[in-house]
């Protein structure tokens, strides 16, 4: 996975935020992320939606796994980082996990974007979790 997810933040940075591999498009943002437990800097690049010019949503799906992906628990623990966006280039933000209404209206969100949330959704018992990345 981390050979594929290398390939996506190069040609994303290459392009200008514009990855054509898997039909991502301008989609995408790349994650800044300090490890929990390791306190290594990591980079992800996960699918965004853009709610206004400061504030995009992220969904910690993993493709519909039992667990939550890593990058999940790294942002709960160290909620100050900074993304890489395709029109704002690098961007500071602060993240905070979204409960309730404002939780299920915004993973609303990205079933409608793309079924294949949808289908996440149906491989697994676990809520997955919406996170919202305001600027600072």
């Amino acid at each position: 996975m981390s050979d594929w997810n290398q390939t996506i933040i190069d040609e994303f940075r290459a392009n200008g935020g514009t990855v054509t591999t898997a039909g991502f498009g301008r989609a995408l943002v790349l994650l800044h992320h300090i490890g929990a437990k390791t306190g290594e800097a990591r980079v992800s690049p996960v699918a965004a939606i853009r709610v206004d010019d400061d504030t995009w949503l992220v969904a910690a799906s993993k493709a519909g796994a039992d667990t939550n992906p890593a990058w999940f628990h790294n942002l709960l623990a160290h909620p100050d980082t900074s993304i890489e966006t395709p029109d704002d280039g690098a961007v500071d933000v602060h993240v905070e996990q979204l409960v309730g209404t404002a939780r299920d209206e915004a993973w609303a969100r990205f079933k409608a974007r793309s079924s294949g949330f949808a289908s996440y959704e149906a491989k697994t018992t676990r809520v997955i979790p919406v996170l919202e990345l305001r600027r600072r």
